[in-house]
């Protein structure tokens, strides 16, 4: 590109001087519209529900959409599942906006890396799609508490998904910061983003009836343009519903389809019809089975949906991986933790690969399209390395010297009140409650979710929903009394998402009486957390290590680095780091039994894993081509 020198000569001054009078004078006869890039010229009104039909400009048009969730899945693959979205016949893409992962300590804000949401989004206008957006504030998603901050659960009177004036404040804030990044990816100013879902499912959460006003004012008032919609299930559909928002509605069987001809129509009269999550598969919880749909069934149910008439987004397209300590939780009647694989049964695989699912609607959407489609990328390529056998160890009380000073406090604080992370509190991971004590007898308190007791570094039971009491064994003299507490998730969906606070929740009893003086470790594990004990400060593995313990091996990888998945037979609960990547929990209950592993978190050589274990260490870390998360339909 030229360069202007400072010292211009006389005449070419007075040859940019007529230029721009001659320039002035073309413009007076032209029109403004024709500087505007033709991409541009037609853009005017968006996607519309005009009578039964979207409309997009002049044309007809039908939302074919999948889930791909960008936080979900290493940004080096994004291209690859967008790719095979697009090559499956459908012309959209729906993603969630997780507050909690963007805004991890109040007015600090993150959009980077796997988090870059406006880098995702062109880059699904490169592929070919349109973009539904659904910023929430609450997304649920199976996220911790629903994509909502833990921070906001510092307030004692917090009412999450409501007026209350502590969760607008937050919202106003959060929605300020990401409007002004959604903003310009919209339709009308050339982006792809046709649509944007105000909250979600609130119909059957329906805790504040100036709640949704408020939310679609506040994406308004930041400049969004588009379409907005609401999305909820059958229960919620009848309180979901606004004036001036197009309802949608999320289902799996066909024998809901009806609620799309009438109920869809009693509240909202003639609409063009939209299921916004036509659900293909669903999520496992630790210690249940694994949730399968049949391939069949769903191509029937998507076939009867589109014959009826209708829009649809299929959740999910591509589910991914809860990374880190991302997920979620339920909690009717009793507590259940999501796992890590958020593989959920859907279209393409936890690792992107094709399904009997994805041949079935390729061939359908293909013939709705009447168009020839995309061909599908080329499957990643998977790998089974060598078993690494790990060769140091480092028990949890060994590392407490090494950690940030302790919290001391006479009484127990939950996690999110803990005066760490520039006050902030902590969201995920472990927290360690120490104390003394004198005299054996029972111990009870509030556990959330789930707290493994030691005396001294002896362990003598577990807290948590079920197991209300331990028995601390006869003692003599002062003995460190230690709760070691996960988070194991906050619930994601349902009435209790204000109760969600995880850690010690009020005293804690020894016979009956609170006990006090104690500190307290926060174990977030974030990046970073195993620098200040790397080194020389790790030890051979003994015959018998002292638990909880860090493991640490080697991986070798020889050549270009594939696609893995881990294996930890003969180990008990934990989390696994690879080069720093937190890649999740495992569990011996199922019915998850590998961890994924993305090639691309891999490097050519040597390769560190670390795997913190609670209980029992197996003798190797494994590795295999193929997830085991019960049966499976694979297409190759």
């Amino acid at each position: 590109m030229p360069t202007w020198s400072a010292r211009r000569r006389p005449g070419r001054t007075l040859g940019l001087l007529l230029l721009v009078i001659l320039s002035f004078l073309v413009l007076r006869r032209w029109s403004w519209r024709g500087l505007v890039p033709t991409w541009l010229r037609h853009r005017h009104s968006g996607l519309q529900a005009k009578g039964q039909n979207f409309m997009l400009e002049d044309s007809t048009f039908w939302i074919f959409g999948g889930s791909i969730h960008y936080f979900r899945v290493p940004r080096e693959y994004w291209r690859d599942r967008l790719l095979k979205l697009r090559a499956c016949g459908l012309n959209t893409l729906t993603t969630y906006v997780p507050w909690n992962l963007h805004e991890p300590e109040r007015g600090k804000f993150d959009f980077s890396g796997n988090l870059d949401l406006e880098a995702f989004v062109l880059l699904a206008a490169e592929v070919g799609l349109w973009v539904i957006l659904r910023p929430g504030p609450y997304v649920c998603s199976e996220l911790d508490l629903g994509g909502l901050p833990s921070w906001l659960l510092q307030d004692s009177g917090m009412r999450l998904r409501t007026t209350y004036k502590g969760f607008t404040d937050a919202v106003d804030l959060y929605f300020d910061h990401l409007m002004s990044r959604v903003v310009p990816l919209q339709y009308r100013y050339g982006g792809p983003v046709i649509a944007v879902q105000v909250e979600n499912e609130y119909g059957s959460y329906n805790r504040d009836p100036a709640y949704m006003p408020y939310v679609k004012r506040a994406l308004e008032d930041r400049g969004i343009v588009e379409l907005l919609l609401t999305s909820d299930n059958k229960d919620g559909l009848s309180k979901g519903v606004m004036d001036g928002v197009l309802a949608t509605i999320n289902l799996q069987s066909q024998s809901e389809l009806q609620l799309l001809v009438t109920y869809l129509l009693s509240v909202q009269s003639v609409q063009p019809k939209m299921v916004m999550e036509y659900w293909t598969g669903w999520f496992d919880s630790w210690g249940g089975p694994h949730n399968i749909l049949d391939s069949s069934e769903v191509l029937k149910t998507v076939s009867a949906i589109v014959d009826a008439g209708s829009s649809i987004n299929l959740y999910m397209f591509h589910g991914g991986t809860n990374f880190g300590f991302m997920n979620g939780a339920l909690h009717f009647q009793d507590y259940k933790s999501d796992v890590t694989s958020y593989d959920y049964d859907a279209v393409l695989t936890e690792a992107g690969d094709y399904t009997a699912k994805y041949v079935k609607l390729r061939e359908f959407f293909g013939s709705v399209s009447g168009a020839p489609l995309p061909l599908p990328p080329d499957l990643l390529p998977k790998t089974a390395y060598e078993a690494v056998k790990p060769v140091f160890c480092l028990s949890l009380w060994d590392v407490l010297p090494y950690l940030e000073e302790p919290v001391s406090s006479e009484k127990p604080v939950n996690m999110e009140n803990l005066p760490i992370n520039d006050g902030n509190g902590q969201s995920f991971g472990y927290t360690l409650y120490e104390t003394t004590i004198t005299s054996s007898g029972i111990l009870s308190g509030l556990v959330r979710d789930r707290g493994q007791v030691f005396v001294n570094t002896v362990s003598v039971g577990f807290l948590d929903y079920k197991r209300k009491e331990v028995a601390i064994p006869l003692i003599q003299g002062f003995i460190l009394l230690r709760i070691l507490v996960e988070n194991c998730g906050r619930v994601n969906y349902g009435d209790n998402i204000n109760d969600q606070r995880k850690g010690l929740i009020g005293d804690l009893y020894l016979n009956d009486s609170p006990l006090r003086g104690f500190k307290i470790y926060s174990l977030e594990m974030k990046k970073g957390f195993f620098k200040s004990f790397l080194g020389d400060k790790w030890n051979p593995v003994p015959d018998v290590p002292t638990f909880p313990a860090f493991f640490l091996g080697v991986l070798s990888v020889p050549l270009s680095p594939y696609d893995t998945f881990m294996k930890l037979e003969g180990w008990e609960k934990g989390v696994v780091f690879v080069n720093g990547q937190n890649l999740g929990r495992y569990w011996n209950v199922g019915p998850q039994e590998t961890l994924y592993l993305p090639g691309v978190w891999l490097a050519e050589g040597i390769n560190q894993v670390i795997v913190f274990e609670e209980k029992m260490a197996g003798p190797m870390i494994q590795f295999t081509e193929t997830p085991h998360l019960g049966r499976r339909q694979y297409v190759d």
